[in-house]
C-alpha cells in the first residue's frame, strides 16, 4: 500500500513537471545582445497576442559602457510611420509561430533592426530550459543574415 502512495506521488509531480516544461514559450523580458558589440543593448517584452503568433516591444534602451545616454531614442533610419519613432516602446518583432515540428524554434516572423531601418524574416531558436534565444534575421535565405543572442531576464 506504501508504495502505492509513492507511485501516486510520483506520478503527480513527473506531470506537474512535464506540463510547466510544455507550457514554457518565449513570453517575458529579454536582454538583447548586439552581435557586433557584444554589449547588451535593450530589453524586449515579448507577448503572445490572440492569433497565436509572438510579437515584441523595446521596453528599454541601453547606453553603451562609457556613455551617459543611448546612441539614439529614435528610430531616425527607418520608413514610413516608424521614421522618427521613439524606440521605447516601438514593436520589433512579429509573427513569430512556434515550429510545430521543432519543440525550441519559433518561425515566419519579422524583425525590425532599430539601427538600420531595415526589416527582416526571423527565425528564434532557445535552448531547453528558454533562458536564452538565438535570434536570426535574414533577407532571402537565412544563410544570408546575422544572429544576435538574447538573455532572459525575468
Amino acid at each position: 500500500m506504501k508504495s502505492m502512495g509513492i507511485i501516486f506521488v510520483y506520478i503527480v509531480l513527473s506531470n506537474l513537471f512535464i506540463s510547466k516544461t510544455w507550457a514554457q514559450d518565449i513570453t517575458g523580458m529579454w536582454k538583447t545582445i548586439d552581435d557586433k558589440s557584444g554589449y547588451a543593448r535593450a530589453k524586449v517584452n515579448i507577448y503572445k497576442i490572440n492569433d497565436g503568433s509572438y510579437e515584441g516591444k523595446i521596453e528599454e534602451v541601453y547606453p553603451l559602457p562609457g556613455h551617459a545616454t543611448a546612441f539614439t531614442d529614435k528610430c531616425f533610419r527607418c520608413k514610413g510611420e516608424l521614421q522618427d519613432a521613439p524606440l521605447k516602446g516601438m514593436k520589433i518583432l512579429y509573427g513569430f509561430k512556434k515550429n510545430p515540428n521543432k519543440v525550441y524554434e519559433y518561425s515566419d516572423g519579422h524583425i525590425i533592426d532599430p539601427m538600420s531601418g531595415n526589416v527582416y524574416k526571423g527565425r528564434i531558436k532557445t535552448n531547453a530550459s528558454v533562458t536564452r534565444m538565438n535570434l536570426r534575421g535574414y533577407m532571402g535565405t537565412s544563410a544570408l543574415g546575422r544572429t544576435q543572442v538574447w538573455m532572459k531576464v525575468d
